[in-house]
């Protein structure tokens, strides 16, 4: 699918009784469609149970779409779900313009916003893995069948040869990529292995795509310009995961890291292909769930975002809601509770929400007060350089430090305690 401009599209989706969110998603349809650079002239509706089958929606709906596409000269229609292969193969025999589906334009931009070299195997993988079951209804030079009647593909017909070779070449492309995509998820894995050994605390981002993760990275880490990363109103703005340190008090500090957007109905394709990424966020000692409190949806996309934490298998990591954009709204703000309601590009509530950092990250810390003998220097300097030490003295009998450290340092060398 080509980013043209001009190019027009009509909206198509399926409204079933228990799907309480289907104006919304409609709406979000719309915006990934501008996000390819279609302008939306239109949306069509059906009530119904479930989606059909074989054409998604009752043929004469699909009908009407045609005549309403041949009315307008309509460049597209796109639909609200993900069609099955034969979904898209009839419909596209029905339809005289290009007929896409969510999963496509998704994809289509992520392939377009992926720039490191993980995010762009990350996506390929999974448009490989899209297309490979939609060979025949999205390449009609494809679906000749030969004659000849006899068996093994020397006796089979053009079309049908090439449809093997290409289902064929596309498996091997899988096959690879995988394989290079492999290597970097153990490069990742070992850098959070390094990470847990030596102690050091990891927050990660999570929230809708566009509600201000990198914005609010950046807002974190303000006294650093070098390290500021992109931030702009888009969808999927960025893709890769960014890991930034920040400082939350006198040698307090922990890892920030910034992953990947959610939306809704985000492609199984895509879940799979990004876990080695989305990794990072279970393994996580916390979650800033950020949500666009300007955005009249926030509560929905709140909802899909836990969700889409719960399929991916995040559990037991603790989450602080962060409600972001709150110079954009009139909502009334909490004086107390648990959530931190902050706006990113001010600047308003980023102390608060340190704060609330250090206070779940370091609540199993305990002051501490010990003696060590002068052969520990090593264990001191290690102290200086991870907590925060009040006292550090040199006494006729050794060391004395007062620090905050975790219960389980205390316990180590309990031994030293005064």
């Amino acid at each position: 699918m080509k980013e043209i401009e001009n190019r027009t599209v009509l909206l198509v989706g399926v409204e079933s009784q228990q799907d309480t969110t289907f104006e919304y998603t409609m709406i979000e349809l719309g915006n990934l469609a501008e996000a390819c650079s279609y302008e939306v002239v239109g949306e069509v509706t059906q009530k119904m149970e479930h989606t059909k089958t074989t054409l998604y929606l009752g043929k004469g709906k699909l009908q009407e779409i045609a005549d309403q596409v041949e009315k307008k000269e309509i460049d597209a229609v796109l639909f609200n779900d993900e069609l099955s292969p034969s979904q898209f193969r009839n419909i596209s025999e029905l339809l005289p313009c290009e007929v896409l589906d969510r999963t496509m334009v998704i994809l289509e931009i992520f392939a377009s916003r992926a720039s490191t070299k993980e995010a762009q195997l990350q996506v390929e993988i999974s448009q490989l893995q899209y297309e490979l079951p939609r060979l025949i209804g999205m390449n009609d030079e494809l679906d000749r069948q030969g004659g000849g009647g006899g068996e093994g593909l020397a006796n089979r017909g053009g079309g049908e040869t090439k449809l093997e070779l290409n289902r064929r070449q596309i498996e091997a492309r899988i096959t690879k990529k995988t394989s290079e995509l492999k290597k970097m998820v153990q490069e990742r894995k070992t850098q959070r292995e390094k990470r847990k050994k030596a102690d050091i605390k990891t927050v990660a981002l999570v929230g809708y795509t566009n509600a201000g993760k990198s914005s609010l990275m950046n807002a974190l880490i303000q006294d650093d310009e070098e390290k500021q990363v992109f931030a702009k109103d888009m969808l999927f703005a960025t893709l890769e995961t960014r890991v930034r340190r920040i400082g939350l008090g006198k040698n307090s500090e922990c890892l920030l890291t910034d992953t990947v957007g959610f939306v809704d109905k985000l492609p199984h394709h895509l879940i799979k292909a990004f876990r080695s990424t989305l990794e990072e966020v279970n393994e996580a000692d916390l979650l800033l769930h950020i949500i666009d409190i300007s955005n009249p949806h926030y509560k929905e996309q709140k909802q899909i975002t836990l969700q889409t934490l719960e399929d991916i298998g995040v559990q037991d990591v603790p989450i602080i809601d962060v409600y972001n954009k709150i110079d954009v709204t009139d909502i009334d703000i909490p004086k107390s509770g648990e959530s931190v309601y902050l706006s990113a590009t001010q600047g308003t509530g980023i102390d608060t929400l340190k704060s609330k950092i250090a206070e779940h990250l370091f609540n199993d810390y305990c002051d501490g007060d010990f003696l060590f003998p002068y052969a520990m220097g090593s264990t001191v300097s290690s102290m200086n350089e991870k907590f925060d030490i009040t006292l550090h003295e040199n006494e006729e009998n050794g060391i004395h430090v007062i620090a905050r450290v975790p219960k389980e340092f205390v316990e180590r060398y309990k031994e030293y305690l005064q």
